[in-house]
């Protein structure tokens, strides 16, 4: 499925270039920065692609490239949390109205940052995998520091060597339940997206972030997910995240997934959870189903869905096993911005 974009370039505070990219039509979502991106990229990616179709069915949906990462400026220095905070204030700077905000991963620390900064500009808060200290201003008992230190010493070593094998720790700590596809596809990005040196320096800043007062200091609508089984941020540390923030909601997610994959159940829940909490299902929700976007074999499924064949009758009546089903009807489902198939099916029959 092809992803028509628009990319384009901020200037931050301190001069650097912020390339921006967005996609669909409708009130707009802004995801901040994270660690590994590539905005003219992750539109081919197996990995982020699923998420793009997703996120801009029934919103404008803006993200942008970390400095030093992907088509953002590389030969910089400052990594600090105000710097990144400046990118993101460019980056919104042309919007007017409250709009929703998604922290993911590192990004979380930013987007908790930005909401305390800027009181009222940020209509919904979702914290996605996300938390408030970093590796090393968690407890010294956990081994946290040595691992850090060993992650920081193989980025060094590793990172812009043409074998991968470096490279696939880290894909295993992000996607461990991912496709061969998925996995050389991410262990590819990691390249692509930022030098050995410039990658290590990102990460020993946010290694070292603490937003847990900021986190106290919270007074918005706040969504946390994340997932139980995360190699690459603990579940405790999200529990704990969503423990600080007044009145915040949390969801568990069953992956080990630190970025959810589209073909697994997880997917589903997440997209439901957020698009209840955004309001999807009374406003920005498209009139129509976008069939466009389906595969030959996504419409026949789609059709014996309509049908209100359950996922074994569809499996019986195409030949394919309930698994096979189950993942097309999530793509389904995904596609069409639709959180469950009684809402697909009532969308529907509601447009006819």
């Amino acid at each position: 499925m092809y992803i028509r974009q628009n990319i384009a370039f901020v200037t931050s505070s301190d001069g650097a270039r912020i390339a921006t990219a967005s996609v669909g039509r409708g009130p707009v979502l802004v995801r901040a920065a994270h660690w590994l991106s590539h905005v003219e990229y992750d539109a081919e990616s197996p990995v982020w692609r699923p998420w793009l179709a997703a996120l801009s069915q029934g919103h404008r949906f803006l993200r942008y490239d970390q400095r030093g990462c992907g088509l953002s400026d590389r030969d910089l220095s400052d990594f600090s949390l105000d710097a990144m905070i400046a990118d993101l204030e460019a980056v919104t700077a042309g919007l007017f109205e409250p709009f929703p905000l998604i922290g993911m991963s590192q990004g979380g620390a930013v987007a908790i940052e930005f909401a305390r900064r800027h009181p009222g500009r940020i209509s919904h808060l979702v914290l996605i995998g996300a938390y408030a200290r970093g590796s090393l201003k968690r407890p010294a008992g956990q081994g946290h520091r040595r691992e850090a230190e060993a992650l920081l010493a193989l980025v060094r070593l590793g990172w812009g060597r043409d074998n991968p094998a470096f490279r696939q720790v880290f894909t295993n700590q992000f996607i461990p339940g991912g496709t061969p596809e998925q996995h050389r596809w991410w262990t590819d990005l990691e390249r692509r997206t930022a030098t050995p040196e410039t990658a290590a320096a990102i990460l020993s800043a946010f290694y070292r972030i603490d937003v847990t007062e900021q986190s106290r200091a919270l007074n918005l609508p706040v969504l946390v997910m994340h997932a139980r089984g995360d190699a690459r941020v603990p579940f405790d540390e999200g529990r704990l995240l969503a423990s600080l923030i007044p009145d915040a909601r949390f969801v568990p997610l069953e992956s080990d997934n630190h970025v959810l994959l589209d073909s697994e159940p997880a997917w589903t829940l997440f997209l439901s959870e957020l698009r209840a909490f955004l309001g999807d299902m009374r406003e920005g929700k498209p009139s129509a189903l976008p069939l466009e976007d389906l595969t030959p074999t996504e419409r026949h499924v789609l059709a014996l869905l309509l049908e209100g064949l359950d996922n074994r009758d569809i499996a019986l009546r195409s030949g394919k096993s309930e698994k096979t089903v189950r993942n097309q009807v999530s793509a389904i489902l995904s596609k069409t911005g639709h959180p469950t198939r009684a809402a697909l099916i009532a969308a529907w029959h509601r447009n006819g």
